[in-house]
C-alpha cells in the first residue's frame, strides 16, 4: 500500500509539478520519506533518516514527510525534526502539489475522502500494476494504529478500478494487484450511495472479464470475512492467483478475543483447511504476534497448533510492539520481553523446518512463472500462480513473460530452475 501511495505521489509531482526521479540524493530539490507506523521502530528509524538527509541535501532542497507516521505525529514532526517542509498524511496523498509550495504545509485529516480522486499515471513497474479498491480501516483490533492513522475504510467504485487496471493492462501489465486493509469487506462503505450492491468476490469477477488481464493478486483479506462465496471465488476463477495471505495473528481463540479480531482459532482453521481442500497446491502465508498482553504459554501452545495445522508457506512474526492510540497499550498484563523472545525464537526455528520440508517438496516441479524483475548475476525473477519466488538464469527479453520453469535448486525463500517451455 505504501509503494502504491508512492507511485501517486510520483504521478503528482511529475505530472503536475515538473519533478522528475532522481538517484543522487544530492541533486533532489525534494526529498520524500514515506512512512510505516505499525511497529515502533520504522518511527524512530525516520528521525535518523530525516538527520542524514538533512547533512547531505543540497542548499535549498526539501525534505517531505508522508505516510502513517505523519498522520499519528503530525505537527510534532516539525518540533523534533525542524529541517522538515511539510507533513502529508496517508489519506492525503492528493495534496502533495500544495505540500510541495507551502512551507511548513501540514495535512493529516483521516477523515478526508480520495476514494474518487483521479490519479497521474505512474507505475515502479510496467509488468504488474498495484490498484487500491479501498482507504483506510473500520477494524478495532487492539494492537493496531492504522485506523487512526488512515481512517474509516472507504470502498473505491467498482468502475474507477476496472478503467484503472485496463489501462494498465492495455499498457503492459498482465498481473493486476489488489490493495486494501481488508480487501474482503469490499462494498461494505462508497462516498456515495450505489443503486447495485458489489462485494469483492465480484470484483475480483468484473477485473477478470478484462481480455488482457492474465492474473490477479490482493491483500490483505481479513480471515472474518472469509466466506464460501469468497472462498469458491478464488478457487475457481483461473486469473486469480492461488496465493491467500490469511493473518492469524494469534491461534488462542482467548487472545484473539483480546485482540478484538472477531474469529476463533476454529474458524480460522475451517477457512484454512477448506481452501487446502479445493486447491491441493494453494500457498497460504500470514501473520502472527507473539507475546501479546497477557498470553500465556498456553495461549502460545495454540498457535503452534496452527502453525503445524497449516503449514503455511511464509510467516510473518514479530513480538508484540506497544503503538500509541491503541487499546492493548493501555493493558497493564504485558508479556515479559524475554519471553516473548524466547517464544518468537521458537516459533521461527518450527517454521524453518517447515519451509525447508516444503522446498524439498518442490524439486523437480514445473511452474508456469511471470518474470517482472532483474536480479544480480544475469538471473531472471517471477513469481508462480501460487507465489512461489523462482529465479532462473536470463535477460530482460524474459520480462513480461509467462514461462513453464523446472526447479532445480530449491531453498526456503527462493527456488532456482531453468526455463522448460
Amino acid at each position: 500500500m505504501n509503494v502504491r501511495d508512492s507511485e501517486h505521489i510520483i504521478a503528482e509531482l511529475s505530472s503536475k509539478e515538473n519533478y522528475a526521479l532522481t538517484q543522487d540524493v544530492q541533486e533532489a530539490d525534494l526529498i520524500l520519506i514515506n512512512t510505516c507506523s505499525v511497529r515502533e521502530r520504522p518511527v524512530h528509524k525516520l528521525f535518523s533518516e530525516i538527520g542524514t538527509f538533512n547533512k547531505i541535501k543540497k542548499e535549498g532542497a526539501k525534505i517531505g514527510v508522508c505516510g502513517c507516521t505523519a498522520s499519528h505525529l503530525g505537527d510534532e514532526i516539525f518540533k523534533k525534526a525542524p529541517s522538515v517542509n511539510f507533513v502529508l498524511g496517508a489519506r492525503n496523498v492528493s495534496k502533495i502539489s500544495q505540500a510541495v509550495k507551502n512551507e511548513k504545509f501540514i495535512d493529516t485529516d483521516i477523515n478526508y475522502d480520495e476514494s474518487t480522486y483521479a490519479f497521474g499515471e505512474y507505475r515502479n513497474s510496467i509488468y504488474k500494476a498495484y490498484i487500491n479498491i479501498s482507504i483506510g480501516c473500520d477494524k478495532q483490533c487492539t494492537y493496531c494504529i492504522v485506523p487512526h492513522t488512515r481512517g474509516e475504510e472507504i470502498s473505491i467504485p467498482p468502475e474507477l478500478i476496472v478503467q484503472e487496471a485496463k489501462k494498465a493492462a492495455l499498457t503492459g501489465a498482465r498481473e493486476i494487484f489488489l490493495l486494501g486493509q481488508n480487501v474482503n469487506n469490499y462494498g461494505r462503505r462508497f462516498s456515495q450511495k450505489r443503486d447495485q450492491k458489489i462485494d469483492f468476490a465480484d470484483l475480483l469477477n468484473m477485473i477478470s472479464e478484462i481480455p488482457q488481464v492474465e492474473r490477479i493478486r490482493f491483500t490483505s483479506p481479513h480471515p472474518l470475512h472469509m466466506d464460501d462465496k469468497f472462498l469458491e471465488t478464488f478457487a475457481n476463477n483461473p486469473k486469480v492467483c492461488k496465493s491467500m495471505h490469511m493473518p492469524l495473528q494469534s491461534g488462542s481463540t482467548h487472545i484473539l478475543e483480546q485482540m478484538k479480531r472477531g474469529y476463533s482459532k476454529e474458524w480460522f482453521l475451517d477457512r484454512a483447511m477448506k481452501l487446502r481442500g479445493m486447491i491441493p497446491d494453494v500457498s497460504i502465508s500470514t501473520d502472527i504476534i507473539v507475546g501479546f498482553p497477557g498470553e500465556s504459554d498456553e495461549d502460545f501452545e495454540d498457535t503452534m497448533d496452527v502453525l503445524e495445522k497449516v503449514k503455511f508457506d511464509q510467516v510473518f512474526s514479530f513480538k508484540y510492539s506497544a503503538r500509541p492510540l491503541t487499546k492493548a497499550a493501555e493493558f497493564t498484563n504485558q508479556v515479559d520481553s524475554q519471553i516473548a523472545s524466547d517464544r518468537l525464537t521458537r516459533l521461527q526455528k518450527r517454521q524453518d523446518e517447515i519451509l525447508d520440508a516444503i522446498a524439498d517438496e518442490k524439486l523437480n516441479k514445473e511452474y508456469e512463472v511471470y518474470f517482472d524483475e532483474l536480479r544480480n548475476n544475469s538471473m531472471v525473477a517471477g513469481r508462480s500462480d501460487n507465489n512461489s519466488l523462482i529465479c532462473v538464469k536470463g535477460s530482460e527479453e524474459l520480462l513480461g513473460q509467462l514461462l513453464k520453469v523446472k526447479v532445480t535448486n530449491p531453498k526456503r525463500a527462493v527456488l532456482y530452475g531453468e526455463i522448460v517451455g
